[in-house]
This record gives C-alpha cells, structure tokens and sequence, in this order.
C-alpha cells in the first residue's frame, strides 16, 4: 500500500499468519444476519403529506402492532420496522405515524391517508429525524394517531380487544455504533491503551484481547476506504463512518476481510476474524478512531477507549 506512518500495532514479532474461509456469523445482536457488501441498507419510508383540511378517520382501534427487531443501529443490517392494521368503522382514514423517544417526543413523522381498516400496512425508519440528522442513542416507540385533531387531542389508538395470540409491540432501541467484537474479550493491560510507549511512536488505538477467529463487525457502517496488509497492522481494514467525522480502523485480522475499498458496509455487518498478523504476540484486535477529516488525510487518532466500553455495554 506505499509507507505510511507507523499504524499502531504491538511492538511484537509476528506469531502467526493464517488464511481461513469467513465463516457464517449468527448476528442477532447486531439486527440482524449477514448480508451481501456493497450496497447500502434499503431506504427507509417515504413520509408521506397531511391531508390537511381534509383529513377524515373513524372510529379507530389498533387491531395489530409489531416493531422489530428490538435492537437497531444506525446504518445497519435492519431498520427498525412497524408492522401495523386498523379497524374503523369508515372506509378509509387518515393517520399519523410518530417515531417518539423516551420522553414521548416526536423525533420523526409520517403521514398515511386514505388507510383501509383490516390491512396490514408496514413503516420503516431510516434512524433519522425529521431533520435530517441521525437520532440520538436510546428507547423508542411507534406511535399511530389519527390527523385532523389538534396536538393536545390527539391521543394514540387504543387496542381492540385481541385474542392471546395477537401482539401489540411498538418499542425498540436504536444505537449510533455496534461493538466490533461478537464474543468473549477484554480490554488488555497497561500496554493496550491508547498513547502507551511503541519503538519510535505511540500507540495510536486500542487493543482489545480476544481469540482468534472470534467474528468481527463494522461498528459503524460507511464506506471501505482501505483493506489491505501492512507489515504492523498485519491484515486491516478501514471505513469512514457514514454521517460522522470518525474513520474506524480494525487491525491484525486473521485473514484479508472479504470487503475492499470502495464498497459499502453496514453497521454490524461482518469484516472478519481476530487474529495476530502483522507485529503482534497475542490475538487482539487493534481498533483506530480517526477524527475528521479522516485517517491519514489530515485527521488525528483519538482515544476509543470510552466509545467502545459504551458500545459494549449495550451490544
């Protein structure tokens, strides 16, 4: 790949290189399962337009509600879902569909008119807010409300009476950032730690110890800027963070990721194995920050340790 500046790794001689096929990775705590690279999640729903003036509904009840899954990340392998049908006793009527937080505010908003009583009807969210801007970590709900009420009388639909069988799950939790380690690890010693003493540098991340061959994930989705070998880092890659200054970086991976510069990963999807390849002793993955605007264009590396010990206690 040309020099770069020293990028991080131990200090160690190389203990092993090994090339292993990218196994199957069960994914349910990270939305979902594995999936193709290179193109992004499916858009979320369109938000549709008040009917205004003319807004019309029934008398309404909610005779189905299910969101899934229950854990989102932003960018990720699934966005969070509604699953939804009404009953009325008109024809056609006009909702409102808010995604709330957990102070019961509306972060995000769409309209559906002319609804049919008894269809199911589905909503997807994107994790943005009505302004555009990636919704903060935390709880949240859908809530279905009719148009044409005022605000303060505006109240969501209540359930019909449903048989035992029947769901009503409208809350979920939605995150910026999936921890990049699916299995047993810890945080190392003295000589992981972001700054710690190197021969002739610093140590520009952290190194979280794990064995090799435990599954890794992008722990925010974005674009590949790099994949590739270097004789420190051993095997890495590294993606620039859709929606945020950060660019992340992942090193010592047992083998090549499957994913190259330029394709698009999503947060939680798959980028391949801990190792120790490059200058390292033990298996670990080696995890960079790079604040904008970005690794090695201008940008510096930041200390990871807060992001990820946030990151682990909810994944």
């Amino acid at each position: 790949m040309g020099a770069r500046p020293w990028l991080a790794g131990s200090v160690f001689t190389i203990a092993i290189i090994v090339v292993l096929a990218m196994p199957a990775i069960g994914l349910a705590g990270t939305g979902g399962a594995p999936t193709p690279a290179g193109s992004g999640p499916t858009p979320g729903s369109p938000t549709g337009a008040p009917a205004g003036d003319r807004a019309s509904v029934g008398t309404l009840s909610l005779t189905f509600a299910q969101a899934s899954p229950r854990k989102s990340f932003y960018y990720g392998i699934r966005y969070p879902s509604l699953r939804y049908s009404i009953g009325s006793d008109q024809p056609e009527n006009d909702l409102q569909i808010e995604v709330v937080d957990a102070s019961g505010t509306a972060v995000r908003t769409y309209y559906r008119n002319d609804v049919v009583p008894n269809i199911l009807n589905s909503i997807r969210w994107d994790g943005n807010t009505d302004a555009g801007r990636p919704a903060r970590n935390g709880r949240y709900s859908f809530r279905i409300v009719p148009q044409g009420a005022d605000a303060p009388a505006r109240k969501p639909l209540r359930r019909a009476r449903a048989s035992s069988a029947q769901k009503f799950s409208l809350g979920f939790a939605m995150y910026g950032y999936a921890f990049p380690v699916l299995g047993a690890h810890d945080y190392g010693g003295s000589g992981a730690v972001f700054g710690a003493g190197r021969s002739g540098h610093t140590h520009q991340g952290h190194d979280v110890m794990a064995k090799c061959g435990v599954p890794l994930v992008a722990a925010r989705g974005g674009r590949v800027q790099y994949s590739g070998f270097q004789s420190a880092a051993g095997n890495y890659i590294v993606i620039d963070g859709r929606g945020t200054g950060y660019d992340t970086a992942y090193m010592h991976l047992l083998a090549p990721s499957p994913l190259k510069a330029g394709m698009t990963v999503r947060t939680g999807q798959p980028i391949g194995l801990v190792g120790s390849t490059g200058s390292s002793s033990a298996c670990h993955l080696h995890f960079e920050m790079w604040a904008a605007p970005g690794w090695y264009e201008g940008g510096s590396p930041v200390n990871p340790l807060s992001h990820l010990k946030a990151w682990d206690r909810y994944s």
